[in-house]
């Protein structure tokens, strides 16, 4: 009976400290659906990179509400273009998830140089930026439920007193990135190409939350973002948008293929209507009108891979609203049509 107890009490251990770690260390760089609706979380060269003066975007993330603490993520983002070959723009990003209290946050401020023009006519465009702010996360270790905490008879007991600790349970660390983006703005085309690549955590933040005797161990991956796309005019009223994505963090990586048409309805109505598919994950149907300065949109992540099991094919959605200031100046991103989602 001890033996077993002592295997119980060493599996619980593991399970719960094995979920915390997960929590903290895999959740460290949160995804969105529509990631285009988060323009600078995939690419700081993305920030100007609307058809208007500036833009505003939101979106929300709710994600395996099946189990006691969802993760339920929310970003925020700013971006305005100047007359300068100046963009300016700021993302701010908040998760939450788990038993445990977990609560991550970024904040960035980002710009970019929109000046690099080559061609005939200088429509073929290069944008460089960079970006830099915090990462805040904290747990709270009295909502844990440990190893030495649980009791093969009488089951699990919050008053038994534990010898697991956190060295520390909150961090703020600066942290940096930058990005390329190329775009073809050639007026009146048939198809228009555009690509990205950008890194992030250039500065190999440290977790003191994680502590570890290795200092890699202790570091925040780099993540790596390649994507792209083209903007196909399939009729004087339509174009249809196929687009890739890949990202690398860590051992873990991520390939996402999307593609949607846009409609326009009359002057002040665009429909949107598409999916993508996440590799070996999720599959996720989406829909979005786009009228006059504002743009709504909506996905349904349905997972694909035995983790739907897990969640009791619970799936994930997000809904997004962007505001666009758009005026009679024409932006050089009118003339394409980059990937909303």
């Amino acid at each position: 009976m001890k033996h077993t107890a002592m295997k119980l009490k060493r599996f619980f251990a593991a399970l719960v400290l094995t979920t915390s770690m997960l929590q903290l260390k895999a959740q460290t760089d949160p995804h969105f659906t529509q990631n285009y609706t988060y323009p600078m979380y995939i690419n700081p060269a993305m920030t100007g990179g609307s058809d208007g003066d500036y833009r505003v975007s939101s979106v929300y993330r709710n994600q395996w509400s099946s189990i006691t603490n969802p993760f339920r993520t929310v970003g925020l983002s700013f971006d305005a273009r100047t007359n300068r070959n100046i963009a300016v723009g700021a993302n701010i990003m908040n998760q939450t998830a788990g038993d445990g209290g977990f609560n991550y946050t970024n904040a960035y401020a980002s710009v970019a140089y929109t000046g690099v023009k080559f061609g005939a006519e200088g429509n073929h465009r290069v944008v460089l930026a960079l970006q830099a702010g915090i990462i805040s996360r904290r747990v709270d270790p009295t909502k844990f439920k440990w190893g030495d905490q649980w009791n093969p008879i009488t089951g699990y007991n919050a008053n038994n007193v534990t010898n697991e600790t956190f060295n520390r349970t909150n961090s703020t660390v600066f942290d940096a990135g930058a990005g390329a983006l190329y775009y073809d703005a050639t007026p009146d085309k048939k198809t228009n190409i555009f690509a990205g690549f950008s890194m992030f955590h250039i500065t190999r933040p440290k977790d003191p939350i994680i502590a570890s005797q290795s200092t890699e161990l202790n570091a925040i991956p780099m993540r790596y973002v390649i994507h792209g796309g083209v903007s196909y005019n399939f009729s004087e009223r339509t174009n249809i948008i196929p687009h890739v994505k890949y990202m690398r963090q860590g051992t873990a990586s991520v390939t996402m293929l999307g593609v949607y048409a846009q409609v326009n309805v009359n002057a002040e109505t665009d429909f949107m209507l598409g999916g993508y598919y996440r590799y070996k994950d999720a599959v996720a149907p989406f829909v979005g009108v786009d009228w006059k300065n504002f743009i709504v949109g909506l996905s349904y992540d349905v997972n694909t891979s035995k983790l739907g099991a897990m969640t009791r094919n619970v799936n994930s959605f997000e809904l997004s609203l962007t505001y666009i200031k758009r005026s009679s100046t024409r932006s050089i991103f009118d003339f394409i049509r980059c990937a909303r989602l």
